[in-house]
């Protein structure tokens, strides 16, 4: 039962050791939407409750800390953000699945979820409490966790979705104030960067007029879309919707006329773009947030003409096979919904799969003779590589043809020894070096 019939806990005030058992597994939304004051009361409580487990996506940097394993267990299916700290000192389970299945998993118990963490808005005049920033994975948490604590914040959008709660729904609810922008983490790429600019302006060439974007998370696929203002009929299906999404709307780019589903409304699992996104979400209702599984049903996508699938990694290989995961032998990225999103993009009337990273990370090349890391994408899922040095287009391309376009959007500096290795990668897949130099 709730805590409170009528208005919030104040945090000082939250027990989490009345509603959470030893043994229990917690999750909360990611990114925007972590339920900071909550996540803080667990961390400061921890170890009146026993041990428990929880279930991250993208945390806040400085959040979580190593030393609070001792009372802890995390597990994700991300390495980005605040993650990062855990990864380096050894402490993060990762389970490596696709976006898709998480709500899946969710509900059939292997990633079960006892207790659930919100962040949500104020009621509206119906008394209807939205999540706010996020849907993503909270439906399927919200259909099984055996206790609901949210914390309510005045600055949390109104959103439309699919889902909305009322007071009884809630055990306890905790009111919260704190800036909502959090910091974001240290490796992250500047927007500002000029390589992030120029991948953008050479991405932006390859999208016309009417497709339904979709965008990775990050500065290079938000500034991708930033370019496209002048764009008419666009559409918006992504798991994340960044802050050029406002721009896209004002300008009148954004309108969602020409999708064959969810005709005149761009659906997202996610915001991630801050304060003007936010406010422009709380009064767009042609903005609507929707869980994962919905975002990558293949019947929906299916339904997609011109889907654009925009999406960056870690590094991709001569051949086009790109990496999403992991960087130096560290946990940094995920599976997530590229591959899928990918694969759709190609099977859609009109559709472009476009996978966009700045050549260089610090003095290391992102084009690569052979990935360091698991495939993300297959080489058969990607149709074109851009870099700030231009576009390599890889359809309707052999090996040989792949390798020489690969080379040209490297970084100059790195060219001659990736020519010098690239033999290895030919020879890996079946093709003689030796006559391809020859001919």
């Amino acid at each position: 039962m709730p805590s409170s019939p009528l208005s919030p806990l104040s945090a000082a005030a939250v027990d989490l050791s009345r509603h959470v058992r030893a043994g229990d597994r917690i999750h909360w939304g990611q990114g925007e939407a972590q339920p900071r004051t909550l996540i803080k009361a667990l961390l400061e409580q921890r170890h009146r409750l026993g041990r428990v487990a929880v279930l991250l996506g993208e945390s806040q940097a400085g959040l979580l800390q190593p030393e609070h394993t001792d009372a802890i267990d995390f597990a994700t299916w991300c390495g980005y953000g605040g993650n990062q700290a855990l990864v380096q000192a050894g402490v993060l389970d990762v389970w490596p699945c696709h976006d898709a299945a998480l709500p899946a998993l969710i509900r059939a118990g292997e990633l079960r979820v006892d207790v659930l963490l919100l962040q949500v808005s104020p009621p509206d005049a119906l008394g209807r409490y939205s999540l706010g920033c996020a849907m993503d994975t909270l439906p399927a948490a919200l259909d099984t966790a055996r206790v609901v604590i949210a914390e309510v914040h005045a600055g949390v959008p109104w959103t439309h979705g699919e889902r909305y709660l009322n007071r009884e729904d809630f055990d306890v609810l905790v009111e919260a104030d704190y800036p909502l922008d959090a910091p974001s983490a240290a490796d992250a790429i500047d927007s500002t960067d000029a390589r992030v600019r120029a991948i953008a302006r050479h991405a932006a060439t390859l999208i016309d007029d009417g497709a339904t974007l979709q965008s990775g998370p990050g500065a290079i696929p938000d500034a991708i879309l930033a370019q496209l203002a002048d764009r008419r009929g666009l559409g918006l299906h992504t798991d994340t919707a960044g802050a050029a999404v406002v721009e896209l709307a004002a300008r009148g780019a954004l309108t969602n006329e020409h999708k064959r589903v969810d005709r005149g409304i761009g659906v997202a699992a996610r915001l991630a773009g801050g304060a003007r996104l936010r406010r422009h979400a709380a009064h767009d209702e042609g903005l609507s947030l929707r869980g994962i599984d919905y975002l990558h049903d293949p019947a929906v996508l299916a339904r997609l003409d011109r889907f654009t699938a925009i999406n960056t990694a870690i590094e991709v290989d001569l051949g086009g096979q790109v990496n999403t995961e992991v960087r130096g032998g560290y946990y940094v990225g995920a599976v997530g919904g590229a591959s899928a999103f990918s694969r759709a993009a190609r099977a859609s009337r009109g559709g472009l799969a476009i996978v966009a990273l700045t050549s260089t990370h610090g003095h290391r090349s992102r084009i690569v003779a052979s990935c360091g890391g698991p495939i993300g994408i297959a080489r058969s899922d990607v149709d074109v590589i851009v870099t700030e040095y231009g576009v390599a287009d890889l359809r309707g391309r052999g090996l040989w043809a792949r390798l020489r376009a690969m080379l040209d959007i490297a970084a100059p500096e790195h060219r001659d020894a990736l020519e010098r290795q690239s033999h290895e990668t030919l020879r890996g897949a079946g093709v003689d070096w030796s006559q391809l130099v020859g001919a």
